[in-house]
């Protein structure tokens, strides 16, 4: 059996068939499912699926990217919604640079209008500033929730890895994290393994570019490494660029379970029992 543990089944990509999508992971092997929450809304209809599935279990959480456009009491629901017993971690939570806004402007702004552009510039740096700002005080919200709770916790993390761990290091030894979708070095992996969390690897380990990402989870102690789809992203070879959903996760492990000289069954199995592990499932 299988676990994809990250997967936004609410997502629209999915508003039409997802029994079918459901039926499909099943005949893959794919036993079960944990739908991620991005945001309040989200969250909710995760929890709603793992009532109405029961192979599906909920994530509960904010996504870096939505903090700002959530009320900034949202931890207090993010806790009601946790207490259902489904729910078995709290996230994605963490820090996303990549969609900043200084990384939008540049590239509307053209060399014609460079005395206006160093205006603008600044003003995108002082929003840089306070979008970082809300996302760390939104992390650390998401990790005290967590170990109040006693859950672990899904970690996002883009082009942000010295301040996530910096943020996530104090918390430690309170809880596990998983970084999901896992698309750093080797250094990072280990770093996060050596402060007792996990790594999750998508179907990019399947691309073509990705021999070193697939070295890296070939080298990795096996009781720490999870397998996810990030469905309806990354969909692995040999079906890049379609829609990804749950039961490609087999082929992602099958890639790694080659790399590492493992069968498929057996590193399933690791992998599952890691999952069930952390999720308490």
């Amino acid at each position: 059996m299988l676990i994809d543990t990250h997967a936004h089944l609410d997502f629209p990509e999915f508003a039409g068939d997802l029994d079918s999508v459901l039926q499909r992971a099943k005949e893959a092997g794919v036993g079960k499912i944990i739908a991620i929450g991005t945001t309040l809304q989200s969250s909710r209809i995760a929890i709603r699926f793992a009532e109405q599935y029961p192979e599906i279990y909920a994530v509960v959480g904010i996504h870096p990217t939505s903090v700002s456009e959530e009320g900034e009491d949202f931890i207090s629901e993010l806790r009601k919604l946790a207490d259902h017993p489904k729910v078995v971690a709290i996230g994605e939570t963490g820090l996303d640079y990549h969609h900043l806004p200084s990384s939008l402007r540049k590239q509307e702004i053209s060399e014609a209008a460079f005395g206006a552009a160093s205006t603008e510039t600044i003003e995108s740096d002082l929003r840089d500033d306070a979008e970082m700002a809300a996302q760390s005080i939104a992390f650390e919200q998401h990790l005290e929730l967590a170990v109040t709770l006693a859950k672990n916790v899904v970690i996002h993390q883009r082009d942000a890895w010295i301040d996530t761990i910096k943020i996530l290091r104090p918390y430690s030894p309170h809880l596990r994290g998983v970084f999901h979708c896992f698309n750093g070095s080797m250094e990072q992996a280990q770093e996060a393994i050596d402060l007792g969390h996990y790594v999750s690897f998508t179907g990019i380990v399947t691309f073509r570019n990705a021999e070193d990402l697939r070295q890296t989870a070939a080298s990795l102690p096996v009781d720490r490494v999870m397998v996810e789809t990030d469905a309806p992203y990354l969909a692995p070879v040999p079906y890049r660029g379609k829609r990804c959903e749950p039961a490609f996760v087999r082929e992602t492990a099958a890639v790694i379970a080659t790399t590492r000289n493992l069968s498929l069954d057996s590193f399933s199995a690791e992998t599952t029992k890691n999952a069930e592990r952390f999720f308490g499932l």
